[in-house]
């Protein structure tokens, strides 16, 4: 006969006791972490957006009254902030493109080739270079008696322009910049995916008449879709936050800020300059929402591939 044991009621109730003061003991734990987020993240984003509906500006906060939505429409008014839309939107659909593929390409090379460890540090060094000591390095680069203009001579003959002066080259000149310091960042992202290929895909692509392209077409390049994703992601969030890069660079030309003018950049000039904290607040939540808008449609098509 199976005799059954039933667990004591003085043994429940410890066991409970047990199970509270380990989830106290969690909470407790995690306390630190969520004052943090609140007061440092959650609190002042709250307070950004309820700013983002008033004329507020520390030149005079005691002026401080409610508007509604008039800084968002104003926004799309605003011939300053439109250029810088259009100028960040524009340097995201070449910059992101081409960051990418660059990355993919730099970290399939330097996969297959030896000395992987010495070339990882070499092409991630610029992701970790001074913003400031890259813009100066590249303002020698591209002035009219620099390097470049001077192997344009001698091959083409050609004389450049001052690029980071020129209306027409100043910003496909910082989307170079912005490029050259991106790349290895995303390709140390690539490097990894690529070890976590299974090799029989591959041995069994060979055993197919597949030859190197046709295995990067058909292998590699789909396994790395995730990847991909989340690249592109991470280069679509830092191309329309870019800053410091074009802040040195325009801080140092000659040319009208607007040539130039980055949407971060414009928020930057209207809050920190001009004090206009409800018109910047707005501004950087049109921002959030864009931003949010592209990750869903890149994730929209990323589950549409998946199913």
């Amino acid at each position: 006969m199976a005799v059954s044991v039933q667990p004591s009621r003085a043994w429940r109730s410890r066991l409970r006791t047990s199970t509270v003061d380990q989830a106290l003991a969690g909470y407790l734990f995690i306390l630190p972490a969520l004052v943090e987020l609140f007061v440092f993240l959650l609190g002042p984003i709250v307070y950004a957006f309820v700013v983002s509906f008033k004329h507020f500006s520390y030149l005079d906060p005691l002026d401080a009254h409610f508007i509604g939505v008039q800084n968002y429409i104003h926004l799309f008014q605003d011939p300053v902030f439109l250029r810088a839309l259009w100028n960040t939107t524009l340097y995201a659909l070449v910059v992101v493109p081409v960051q990418t593929a660059l990355a993919m390409l730099l970290a399939v090379v330097v996969n297959r080739i030896r000395g992987k460890t010495v070339f990882r540090i070499i092409y991630y060094l610029p992701s970790i270079t001074s913003t400031v000591g890259v813009a100066v390095i590249f303002g020698f680069l591209f002035q009219p008696n620099g390097l470049l203009n001077r192997l344009l001579f001698l091959t083409l003959h050609i004389q450049g322009p001052d690029y980071f002066n020129s209306p027409m080259f100043a910003l496909p000149a910082i989307m170079v910049v912005a490029i050259w310091t991106t790349a290895g960042q995303f390709m140390i992202i690539y490097l990894a995916a690529l070890q976590d290929i299974p090799t029989e895909l591959y041995e069994a692509a060979a055993i197919d008449g597949a030859k190197g392209w046709q295995i990067l077409r058909s292998v590699t390049v789909p396994m790395l879709k995730r990847t991909t994703f989340l690249v592109v992601v991470l280069g679509m969030i830092g191309a329309f936050q870019v800053f410091d890069l074009v802040y040195v660079i325009s801080g140092n030309s000659s040319l009208p800020q607007q040539d130039t003018m980055t949407v971060v950049l414009d928020l930057f000039e209207k809050g920190f300059r001009t004090m206009q904290m409800g018109y910047a607040s707005a501004m950087g939540f049109v921002l959030f929402a864009i931003i949010l808008v592209l990750t869903l449609i890149q994730q929209l098509f990323l589950g549409r591939e998946d199913s």
